[in-house]
């Protein structure tokens, strides 16, 4: 058996069937058709083994969790998704692993109509490499750039889930277990990224935590501040502070609006989540919780650091 077997048996047609794929899975390249008069946003992130999720957790959670954070950037552009390029390294060949990962992965894709149209499998240490796709009205992608002195900072869901469900897995708790799941098997909010286009200033999603990407917002913005007030941040269950100020895989959306905007949504624009909001911009730099100067070094994920 050969890398094409295992193309064809588990990756030919995954996801979705879209009529604007004209050549998917099984050619040199893939060939799309954009709508018309749409924008076209993009974006990558690769998963390696050991470093983006513990090598024991189950495949279908890594092809879940694969697509989630790589849909999550295109929900924080307030993008509606469209297609997929999956690479694809494993050390060996072992069916079922494929087959639950595939599975896990189709289930979101087909939830959120994407459809995997290309990529590539090698052999090497296990590693995913997910390129996404989406469409936007012309000019109405959300940004990092536009929060202004005095808007309101909010976020969707609750935060710290993904590193006290880290917690659990690693204590033996299973993936079905609700506290795990928040990291084994994230969910993007397209639904609300896509609802609050013509809501929001600014927005980032918290992938390398709340206040490593708010300082990423902040500094995209012009080099403001933000107060954060930890009373009103949502947190997880079994999260605690550190959890939802620091890394933790949450990939909720943290938004940059003024509160007058926010107050005209209207109970028909549904976000599919809850919307908090935990503090404001300020022109001072720096993020403070209360009197507290928090230092982005300490709460944000790097990789090379």
């Amino acid at each position: 058996m050969d890398e094409f077997d295992l193309i064809r048996d588990f990756f030919t047609g995954l996801g979705v069937t879209r009529e604007d794929v004209l050549r998917g899975v099984g050619d040199d390249a893939a060939v799309v058709r954009p709508p018309c008069g749409r924008d076209l946003a993009l974006s990558t992130d690769s998963l390696v083994a050991g470093v983006h999720f513990p090598m024991n957790l189950p495949a279908a959670a890594i092809g879940h969790r694969a697509l989630a954070v790589n849909l999550s950037d295109l929900a924080a552009m307030g993008a509606e998704p469209s297609w997929a390029l999956l690479a694809l390294t494993l050390s060996e060949v072992d069916r079922e692993w494929i087959r639950l990962f595939a599975s896990g992965y189709a289930r979101l894709a087909r939830a959120h109509g994407v459809a995997l149209v290309g990529g590539n499998l090698a052999r090497g240490p296990l590693s995913i490499t997910i390129t996404v796709a989406g469409f936007l009205p012309p000019g109405a992608a959300l940004t990092r750039d536009g929060a202004c002195v005095g808007d309101d900072l909010y976020v969707t869901g609750v935060v710290g889930g993904g590193a006290a469900g880290l917690r659990a897995f690693r204590a033996g708790e299973s993936v079905t277990d609700p506290m795990v799941r928040p990291y084994a098997l994230p969910e993007p909010r397209l639904r609300a990224g896509e609802a609050l286009v013509p809501y929001v200033h600014a927005a980032i999603d918290l992938s390398d935590g709340l206040v490593g990407d708010l300082a990423k917002l902040l500094e995209a913005s012009g080099g403001l501040g933000a107060e954060i007030d930890s009373r009103s941040l949502p947190l997880a269950p079994g999260a605690s502070l550190d959890d939802g100020l620091g890394p933790s895989d949450d990939y909720e959306l943290l938004l940059a609006a003024s509160a007058a905007e926010i107050s005209a949504l209207q109970p028909e624009v549904a976000l599919g989540c809850p919307l908090t909001r935990i503090g404001r911009v300020s022109a001072e730099r720096g993020i403070r919780l209360g009197s507290q100067a928090l230092m982005p070094g300490r709460f944000g994920y790097r990789h090379f650091s």
